[in-house]
C-alpha cells in the first residue's frame, strides 16, 4: 500500500482527478448548505431568468434558473448526490457479481465455467444500454430499480479479467500447498485467490464508475431514470433541449458537471491502474506504442 501510494502521489494527472472527484463528491454532500435555493422550487416569475454575470442576472440565481423557475445551481449541486450514488452503487453490485462468478468459474473450471461464460457471451451479444433501457422499462423507473439494472449489466468485464487471473492463481505454489494440508475449496477461495485479484478488481471498478455515470445520464435523459421531482444530471440535460438557443446555460452546466466527473474518474482510474496494477500498466503502454 505504501507503494501503491508513492506512485500514485507521482503522477500529476491521478492526483488532478481525484481532486475533481472529491470537488464533485463535496458538492453533493454539502448541497443543501451550498445551494441558495430548493432544486424543486418552481418560480414561473423567474422562469429562464440568466447566470449572475450576464446584464439582467442576479446572485439569487448565481447559474440561472431553468423553464420553471428552478435554481439551476442547486439542481446541479443536488444532482450530484443521485448521479455519483447510483454509479457507485451500480459499479459495486457489477464488481461483486463478476469478482465471485469470475472466481467460481476460474478455480472450479468444467461445467460451471461453460455456463457463466456461456451466459457472459449471450449477455455481451446485446449492447448494454439497449438492455439497460429494456429492463428499466419492464420494472419501472426508480432508484433502487436503476441501481439493480446496472449493476447488472456490467458483471461481465470483472469475471472474464477475475477468471484468467484465477486460471494462474490455482496453480501457485501457496494454494498448492494450502490444498495439500486439508484447507478447503472455499476456505481456499476467499483466504488466498479473492485477495490476490483485488487489485485488478479494484483498477476495473475506477474505471467501470466513468462509464456508470455515463449510462445513468444516458437513462434519465430519455426518461427512465429516478423518477421526478428528483434533480439529475441526465434529465436537466433532456428538459433544456428545447431552450438550447434560449438559455444556454440549462445545458452547459449540467453538461459541464457530467464531463468533469467522467474526466476526474478516467484520471483517477489511470493513477490507480499504474499504483496497483503495474503489469496492466505496461501492457497498456505497449498497446498505446503498437497503435
Amino acid at each position: 500500500m505504501t507503494r501503491a501510494l508513492r506512485i500514485f502521489r507521482r503522477s500529476p494527472t491521478a492526483v488532478f482527478g481525484l481532486v475533481i472527484l472529491l470537488g464533485m463528491l463535496l458538492m453533493g454532500l454539502l448541497a443543501p448548505l451550498l445551494s441558495p435555493k430548493s432544486p424543486t422550487r418552481q418560480d414561473i416569475m423567474s422562469a429562464l431568468a440568466p447566470p449572475a454575470w450576464s446584464a439582467k442576472g442576479t446572485w439569487d440565481h448565481p447559474l440561472g434558473t431553468d423553464h420553471l423557475g428552478r435554481d439551476v445551481w442547486s439542481r446541479v449541486a443536488h444532482g450530484a448526490r443521485i448521479s455519483i450514488l447510483v454509479a457507485f452503487s451500480a459499479t459495486v453490485v457489477s464488481a461483486l457479481i463478476g469478482v465471485l462468478l469470475g472466481v467460481i468459474a476460474g478455480y472450479f473450471g468444467g461445467a460451471v465455467e461453460h455456463v457463466i461464460l456461456r451466459v457472459a457471451d449471450l449477455q455481451l451479444a446485446f449492447p448494454m444500454i439497449l438492455l439497460a433501457l429494456a429492463l428499466v422499462a419492464i420494472l419501472g423507473p426508480s432508484l433502487g430499480n436503476l441501481i439493480l439494472v446496472m449493476g447488472i449489466t456490467g458483471w461481465m468485464m470483472y469475471t472474464r479479467v477475475v477468471r484468467a487471473l484465477v486460471l494462474s492463481l490455482r496453480e501457485r505454489e501457496f494454494v498448492i500447498a494450502a490444498r495439500a494440508i486439508g484447507a478447503g475449496d472455499w476456505l481456499i477461495l476467499f483466504r488466498h485467490i479473492i485477495p490476490n485479484v483485488m487489485n485488478a478488481s479494484l483498477v476495473m471498478l475506477t474505471l467501470e464508475l466513468a462509464r456508470m455515470i455515463l449510462m445513468e445520464s444516458s437513462l434519465s435523459f430519455l426518461g427512465l431514470g429516478v423518477p421526478p421531482p428528483t434533480p439529475t444530471w441526465g434529465r436537466m440535460l433532456s428538459e433544456s433541449r428545447t431552450y438550447m438557443t434560449t438559455a444556454y446555460w440549462m445545458i452547459t452546466f449540467p453538461g459541464i458537471a457530467i464531463s468533469l466527473t467522467v474526466l476526474g474518474m478516467n484520471l483517477f482510474g489511470d493513477g490507480m491502474r499504474d499504483a496497483l496494477d503495474p503489469k496492466m500498466s505496461r501492457f497498456a503502454g505497449k498497446l498505446q506504442e503498437r497503435q
